[in-house]
């Protein structure tokens, strides 16, 4: 398998197509990137990791590298991915990086790339970042300019502070409520983080699980819900109010009631929009694959709904431009400006626990599913073709080609291909960090979803790279 290369990072399987070679050389390129936009000036980049097995040998191996060029590595250890994003920021750093495959299984990892903002590379930065990698332009420093190293442990309770700062979370109120929560951090990076800003929050009671940060995943780590059967059974068996559960780096947020049904990683976003927006007016932002819901709640409040194509970075520039108050993808993941432009479950939490004790305290104590049933109510179904490298080069003549059969809907090809009928749509879009493609459809019904994407991924199989002959 070949390293999966987008404004997400290089990820890949370490041994296979993640090497001690090719990690070495895209560090190299990145300390040369950094310095070719900072001449003048030593660069100084933060660097995080999760909790995989392999993280720690690569965090060493990859800031060996750094400081090698000349570049002063500031080293975080274990950290959330937004978190990392929050340190660039406050140190005024160069750049950053965060070893982290996210939802990928445990064999695989990744570097992810931040510039001096703390946000992703845009497409044009990880092509010159390329380009650098590809002609070997790498700058070494000499013996004597070799860069240094520190460790800070401190940015786990400042990106906490962080949060609890935001003028719409109050602790206070939550405390009232006397929550009981099960935490599920998949023994990701979150396995501290997140049970510490539960009780900041002012929680009543945490039960822990999968949280002993050992990074081997006790499932896959994705969060959606036919991985979630042991979570759902720990917390019927706990009886707790509901459910926090998060990615391995942190970015993404799932929930569960407390009668074990998915609240929707959807309706992460949908239901922290809609309480934000009671403080602070504006356009909000998604993805192509998010619901229709967003757009929904935007309407309730006389705002527009803007949409990106799939990935942090391109969510992240369409909010800049259209000045959203509130953003993120229909993966759990809720972007707010006011404290970074970075997916960031740490900033889910605090906002979802805070809109959902302001409605219980209106509906007599009510329970995490009845305030489930406020928000508009659509079914999506997620499906996926793995693809062969022949298949991934035919993508683009089998999505005109689908195009043409379905003259009814409205064609969006910012992202893949997008088909939006009067009462539902679906997305068929190669992935940025697998090989595959990703089918997401959205139905007044569970049935007319599942059957919309079914039907699209038939499309898809049974044409396959031979497109050519059906048209």
């Amino acid at each position: 398998m070949s390293l999966m290369i987008s404004v997400s990072g290089i990820r890949g399987v370490v041994g296979e197509s993640l090497t001690p070679k090719n990690l070495t050389a895209f560090a190299m390129a990145f300390a040369s990137w950094t310095l070719r936009r900072n001449p003048e000036k030593k660069s100084r980049i933060v660097i995080g990791r999760d909790t995989r097995p392999t993280g720690k040998a690569i965090s060493d191996l990859v800031s060996s590298t750094l400081l090698l060029c000349g570049c002063d590595v500031i080293d975080l250890g274990i950290a959330t991915t937004p978190t990392v994003e929050i340190a660039v920021a406050a140190e005024k750093a160069e750049a950053g990086l965060i070893i982290t495959a996210s939802h990928n299984p445990v064999p695989w990892n990744a570097l992810k790339m931040l510039n001096h903002l703390g946000e992703f590379l845009d497409a044009e930065e990880v092509e010159e970042l390329l380009d650098i990698a590809k002609k070997e332009q790498f700058f070494p420093a000499r013996w004597d300019a070799i860069g240094s190293i520190s460790q800070n442990n401190s940015y786990e309770d400042y990106h906490i502070d962080k949060v609890l700062q935001l003028p719409c979370i109050n602790p206070t109120s939550i405390a009232r409520e006397e929550f009981r929560v099960l935490v599920d951090s998949v023994e990701g990076a979150g396995s501290s983080i997140v049970p510490k800003l539960c009780e900041r929050l002012g929680i009543s009671s945490i039960v822990q699980f999968a949280c002993g940060g050992t990074g081997l995943f006790p499932r896959n780590p994705e969060p959606i819900e036919e991985n979630l059967s042991g979570t759902i059974a720990a917390l019927q068996k706990s009886g707790c109010d509901f459910a926090l559960v998060v990615d391995p780096d942190v970015d993404r947020l799932a929930l569960l009631c407390e009668d074990g049904t998915l609240f929707g990683e959807e309706y992460t976003l949908v239901a922290c929009a809609d309480f934000y927006l009671k403080h602070k007016l504006g356009p909000v932002a998604n993805n192509l694959s998010s619901s229709r819901a967003l757009r929904d709640i935007a309407n309730r409040y006389g705002e527009a709904c803007y949409s990106a194509k799939v990935g942090e970075a391109n969510v992240s520039a369409v909010m800049k431009e259209k000045h959203a108050v509130i953003g993120g993808e229909g993966n759990g993941g809720v972007i707010l400006p006011e404290l970074h432009y970075g997916r960031d479950a740490l900033v889910g939490i605090a906002l979802i626990v805070q809109a959902f004790t302001l409605w219980r305290s209106k509906n007599d104590r009510g329970t995490l599913s009845q305030f489930r049933r406020q928000f508009p109510d659509y079914f999506m179904s997620k499906q996926k073709i793995v693809l062969s490298h022949a298949d991934r080069e035919s993508l683009e003549s089998i999505f005109s080609y689908i195009e043409t059969i379905y003259p009814a809907a409205e064609a969006n090809r910012l992202d893949g291909l997008k088909l939006d009928f009067a009462n539902s749509w679906v997305h068929l879009r190669p992935s940025n960090t697998e090989p595959i493609v990703r089918i997401y459809a959205e139905a007044p019904t569970k049935e007319q979803a599942e059957s919309l994407a079914s039907e699209l991924k038939s499309e898809i199989e049974k044409r396959g790279s031979g497109i050519k002959q059906h048209e």
